[in-house]
């Protein structure tokens, strides 16, 4: 049980998730249209209750995930007395980039689905500027480590214990279509798990639930392959940068030009 997963990455990741999920109450509450005040009851229970589930969602997901050779290669080395400057410095210049990026085609991709829910555009739909601010890190850190770490490390390590071609090469190595799967899958549940956030703006129709799906499985699919080609720490930073690109940036600049 010791040497199972590195614990002093355990304990990190699971502190930084129970406290994105503080941060991103004032966002969640105001998407709700919630008039209910944040008390030190509603934190207790809403750490409680992440505390719970995160503590297995990071223990399965630093298992499997060094069983099929991902994981966070930056923060564990640290952890183990490395110097993983270079390595940081490294991934930062593309992690960013890709979030932008993801960003920006989030946008874009958007444009009709606005135009088609007009209720998903408007002013009111959008919580202020700081919340979206605080939400970013759930999002960045959070998200990634449920649908990174533990969904993708999860449905890779199936594929790689089936005796089928999607498992392995000949070599035994795991091959790009079982890790795609993987990337993929996670994706559409990246975007399914935001239907009840649209919910509260607007029933669910199909047009409504094609758009969460795609979306947001614009930046699933970056996000995957990015943990999957440089690990988690990528994907956290490129998740952070695409929802300050969304949540920040964005409403800012059209607050400016209302």
């Amino acid at each position: 049980m010791k040497n199972l997963i590195n614990w002093k990455l355990f304990f990190i990741l699971l502190i930084v998730c129970v406290i994105a999920s503080l941060l991103v109450l004032p966002y969640a509450m105001e998407l709700a249209s919630s008039e209910d005040e944040i008390t030190a009851i509603n934190l207790l229970l809403v750490a409680v209750q992440n505390l719970g589930m995160f503590a297995v969602v990071i223990f399965l997901g630093l298992l499997l995930s060094k069983q099929i050779g991902m994981g966070l290669p930056i923060l564990q080395g640290v952890l183990e007395g490395e110097n993983k400057t270079k390595e940081l410095k490294a991934i930062l210049p593309p992690s960013v980039f890709w979030g932008i990026f993801a960003g920006i085609l989030i946008i874009l991709f958007s444009l009709p689905f606005n135009y088609w829910i007009p209720e998903l555009s408007s002013s009111e739909a959008a919580p202020a500027v700081w919340k979206g601010f605080l939400a970013s890190f759930y999002g960045g850190i959070a998200e990634e480590v449920l649908l990174r770490l533990f969904v993708v490390s999860l449905i890779v390590w199936i594929t790689f214990k089936i005796k089928s071609k999607i498992k392995k090469t000949v070599d035994g190595n795991l091959t790009n279509l079982g890790i795609w799967i993987a990337i993929i899958l996670s994706a559409v549940l990246f975007g399914i798990g935001h239907l009840p956030a649209t919910a509260q703006i607007v029933p669910l129709t199909g047009l409504v639930v094609v758009r969460a799906i795609l979306l947001n499985g614009i930046g699933g699919l970056i996000f995957g392959w990015l943990y999957w080609k440089k690990g988690l720490e990528s994907a956290i930073i490129a998740h952070f940068s695409t929802d300050i690109v969304l949540h920040v940036i964005t409403p800012t600049v059209l607050l400016l030009f209302r």
